[in-house]
């Protein structure tokens, strides 16, 4: 076995990066199947690979608990919890659908009905006040089992600072449970801040039988198709785990697939000589912005994937919006043209591609300004249905605007750039970053379409369009590094830090994290400990990131310094904030640990083209920029000599996308085989 699969599945497309010992690269993009994404999976697979024993490692980005979150379709669960507390998950933060609205509604994922209360308390020192009454745990247990729940979350308070009564919960609760979606807040998030941990804790209850259960069948398909690789997951944070841990921490895969895009995205860009760019994975439902700078992809302790739903994970900090190329282009009573969130996604699809739906959308409007070829659209999906997209465009944004059919169009594309470009301006000027020194990597299948857009409304200098950017997040999932990552609240002065019992709980999470890859069947180049204090002033609610100066010598940790934590939080403190406050109390609130196993990466230079001579122009046709109609050169990307420079307006084509060049930019094609976009000199 030798080869390495990464399989992405989108809303609409499932995309696969198929590597070989060799260093060859093959990609395939086929239909995501609904209900259940497997069908899809395997079928793209065996595009390139009839035989699955031939995979030595399968790496799944995966949509599947983010889809269940957005559309709330995950499982009936239950809530134990201490006396008092049932309504935490509800209360949460007491924040706002809307800032300056004056209501708005929220639906926990728990009903009120299924979240129980039982006699117990432990204060936040972890002293156990109230001992945990098991038969009333075992009693509500039994209750929600019969009330048809599929999970069970046990939320106790200060359960971070000793788990000892959720630990006996938990126990009792399996005494009488007939599944293993038992959920424990201790286990889960080990972390300060009631909502929080509730929160993620039930989240992952409310995911587990869905993405357990997915899992498993494409596990047992995999199997039946002879595959006896590893099979491994991308985690929100960049990283990969195996599929039993992903089977018990399902809420770790929420923007599972936006995050193995940005791995990719990093690792191309800076091999091209790019550390700082600004990523725009622009798929069938949403387009999803990251920002790197130096190299390094920003991470958030925590995200909310919709209203009130929190989850306090590591991830990639990713933007999302609905306005991917299935997104529906609607008018509303006031006259004003909207691009979703609502998408067409895979099934019906467009209006073009002839399978019911009859409202336009991104795709279609790009189809009949002519910058899709509708003869060869991306996924082998067929011809494609023009008339029937104008017609659509007519009725439901051209008529209504009083607009032309070609203007409607335009229009609709505007208002989605127009997103888009506020998007990356929330990833980039919102957070201090100028645009300017940033490139800007389009990709997913409708990306490298909206490069120029997305230049000209948001500042950015240039683009750069990677070799194969329809399957930019299935190449991330053979990239991306294995990690395992863990948190402790520690809660104390840096005066009062046990810094023996600090160095004691590092230990304990790098022989667990060492422990996970020694058990998987992956080769690594190197294994690393990274450590990192969430701290802040006393009387602060808010936190910094303060990496921990220490190394791991021989698997042995070394012993922090109460001088170095505080010398650190100095460092990190004064760059967020441009100053210290000499007189303030410096406090340990929180332990990162995170142990990393550094996988192989690829050759890119595998991927440039290796013809040579001059740019060949396949076909000519009229495309519409600007208001007007231009005779429009053909290229196939994929025969691009190194070194070619195709002056807009041109259209390069190629299986997983198409490269739309404006009339006022030009593309240089690097050493790589990527396109550099920029204004033409």
């Amino acid at each position: 076995m030798s080869v390495l699969a990464g399989v992405d599945v989108g809303g609409t497309f499932t995309d696969i990066f198929v590597l070989a010992e060799d260093g060859t690269a093959r990609i395939a993009k086929v239909p995501t199947t609904r209900p259940d994404q497997a069908g899809g999976f395997l079928a793209g697979l065996g595009v390139h690979i009839p035989d699955l024993s031939d995979i030595a490692v399968v790496v799944h980005g995966t949509t599947a608990g983010t889809n269940a979150l957005l559309e709330r379709k995950g499982a009936k669960i239950g809530v134990i919890t201490t006396a008092g507390l049932r309504d935490v998950l509800e209360m949460r933060r007491r924040d706002r659908p809307r800032t300056w609205g004056l209501r708005g509604d929220f639906t926990p994922v728990a009903d009120r009905e299924m979240r129980l209360e039982v006699p117990e308390r432990t204060l936040a020192d972890g002293t156990v006040m109230v001992p945990v009454d098991l038969d009333a745990v075992r009693d509500a247990a039994a209750q929600l089992q019969a009330a048809g729940c599929a999970a069970v979350a046990v939320l106790f308070a200060h359960a971070y600072a000793n788990p000892e009564n959720e630990r006996l919960a938990v126990e009792a609760v399996r005494e009488v449970w007939g599944n293993p979606h038992v959920a424990a807040s201790s286990e889960i998030l080990p972390e300060i801040r009631e909502f929080e941990r509730f929160s993620t804790t039930a989240l992952n209850a409310y995911l587990q039988p869905e993405v357990s259960g997915y899992l498993e069948r494409l596990e047992t398909a995999l199997i039946h198709g002879g595959f006896d690789g590893e099979f491994m997951i991308v985690q929100s944070n960049g990283g990969v785990m195996d599929v039993g841990t992903a089977r018990r921490l399902p809420v770790r895969t929420a923007l599972s697939g936006p995050a193995a895009g940005v791995i990719a995205a990093g690792y191309i860009a800076e091999t091209a000589g790019f550390p700082d760019v600004i990523t725009g994975d622009v798929g069938g439902t949403s387009f999803d912005v990251a920002l790197i700078a130096g190299g390094q992809s920003m991470l958030a302790a925590q995200t909310s994937i919709d209203f009130g739903m929190v989850i306090r994970t590591p991830m990639i900090e990713i933007a999302t919006i609905g306005a991917g190329g299935g997104s529906i282009a609607w008018v509303d009573r006031g006259g004003l043209l909207n691009i979703g969130p609502e998408s067409a996604g895979s099934d019906p699809g467009p209006v073009a591609y002839g399978r019911g739906n009859d409202r336009p959308t991104v795709t279609d409007a790009n189809v009949v300004l002519g910058r899709i070829d509708p003869e060869s659209p991306i996924g082998g999906l067929g011809g494609m249905d023009v008339a029937a997209a104008r017609r659509a465009i007519d009725a439901n944004v051209g008529r209504p605007l009083g607009l032309g059919t070609e203007a409607a169009a335009e229009a609709i594309l505007r208002v989605a750039n127009s997103r888009m470009a506020g998007a990356i301006r929330l990833v980039s000027v919102e957070r201090g970053f100028d645009p300017k020194r940033f490139a800007f990597m389009p990709f997913g299948g409708g990306g490298a379409l909206h490069a120029g857009a997305m230049l000209r409304e948001a500042g950015i200098g240039r683009a750069l369009v990677p070799r194969y950017p329809g399957v930019t997040s299935a190449m991330g999932c053979v990239i991306a590094d294995m990690r395992q990552d863990f948190v402790q609240t520690v809660n104390a002065t840096v005066a009062e830090v046990d810094c023996a019992a600090l160095q004691g709980l590092m230990q304990e999470h790098v022989e667990a994290g060492m422990a996970m890859l020694a058990a998987a069947k992956s080769r690594f180049e190197a294994e690393e400990a990274v450590f990192e204090l969430d701290m802040a002033y006393a009387g602060q609610t808010h936190t910094v990131a303060v990496p921990l100066p220490v190394s791991v010598l021989g698997g042995r940790v070394e012993m922090p310094t109460r001088e170095g934590i505080a010398a650190a939080f100095d460092t990190a403190y004064r760059a967020a904030y441009g100053r210290v406050l000499e007189t303030g109390v410096r406090r340990v609130i929180n332990l990162r640990s995170s142990v990393i196993g550094r996988r192989p990466k690829f050759d890119l230079a595998t991927l440039a083209p290796t013809t040579t001579g001059a740019p060949v122009v396949k076909a000519t046709r009229q495309v519409h920029f600007a208001d007007a109609w231009h005779e429009t050169a053909i290229y196939d990307r994929l025969t691009l000599p190194v070194g070619s420079v195709i002056a807009g307006p041109a259209i390069l084509e190629q299986p997983d996308t198409t490269i739309l060049i404006e009339p006022w930019l030009q593309g240089t094609v690097d050493a790589f085989g990527n396109v550099i976009l920029e204004e033409k000199p």
